[in-house]
């Protein structure tokens, strides 16, 4: 597992969160509620990016999830280790990116986020889907092979094993896959995107792959929304996930 220089730089955008911090089974997470009716047995998981929940554009997107009708929660399964948002700005300047991937491999992320599916199915959430950015997505993907979830959306994911997960993925599981792909990635390149098309070609749960000209890595998160190309990626693949999740979850 690495990071490449586009998981650690972007742009923050602005806007004020509406939604609260509450914690779950000593997991803190950032939870936005549809004010609208929606359905109170169905949960959307938000894998964030390595800046996790105090980037303020992972919040904002989940409010905008929930403004389209799903509940939507950021569990901090980084365990109050994010990276600091500051990096973003100045990544070479002295932050020890393979120490921190060090401490945040799978074994280290995956007990938090199991915790708190464990208390949402307690409260009577009966449906998960899940939408991941950058090393989010390899969390969606592996939710998806325990069959936890029932529909997933994976922004420009990162760390997969191409094409070993993506094999596994079609072979077990029911989880209809959604992949917002861009034409810069080093981490889920033109080859990878290729072999993804080829692997599910015939996968009968629903497979769409999205591709946007124009952006790379980190543009459905991180991207510059005044510049136009980009703007129209992240807009489009929040757009996509949104009728991806109302069409599988």
């Amino acid at each position: 597992m690495s990071l490449c220089a586009d998981c650690v730089k972007g742009v923050i955008h602005d806007g004020t969160p509406e939604g609260k911090l509450e914690v779950i089974d000593g997991v803190q997470c950032y939870i936005a509620t549809p004010t609208c009716e929606y359905a109170k047995d169905k949960v959307l998981l938000y894998f964030t990016d390595a800046f996790g929940i105090p980037l303020v554009n992972n919040r904002l997107l989940a409010d905008a999830f929930a403004r389209n009708g799903f509940k939507t929660v950021i569990m901090d399964y980084h365990r109050g280790g994010s990276i600091p948002v500051g990096t973003m700005h100045r990544p070479s300047q002295g932050f020890d990116m393979d120490g921190w991937l060090a401490n945040h491999t799978k074994a280290d992320c995956r007990p938090p986020i199991d915790r708190v599916v464990a208390a949402l199915k307690a409260e009577g959430v009966t449906k998960f889907g899940a939408t991941g950015y950058c090393m989010g997505g390899y969390y969606v993907v592996q939710l998806a092979l325990d069959n936890v979830i029932c529909a997933g959306s994976a922004h420009h994911p990162s760390f997969l094993d191409v094409p070993g997960d993506l094999e596994k993925y079609a072979a077990t599981s029911k989880a209809a896959l959604l992949i917002n792909s861009c034409e810069t990635d080093w981490q889920f390149g033109p080859d990878a995107q290729a072999k993804a098309d080829e692997i599910f070609a015939n996968f009968e749960p629903g497979y769409k792959r999205e591709y946007f000209v124009g952006c790379d890595h980190g543009f459905a998160v991180r991207g510059d929304v005044n510049v136009p190309i980009i703007k129209a990626g992240k807009e489009g693949a929040f757009k996509a996930t949104v009728e991806w999740m109302r069409k599988y979850l």
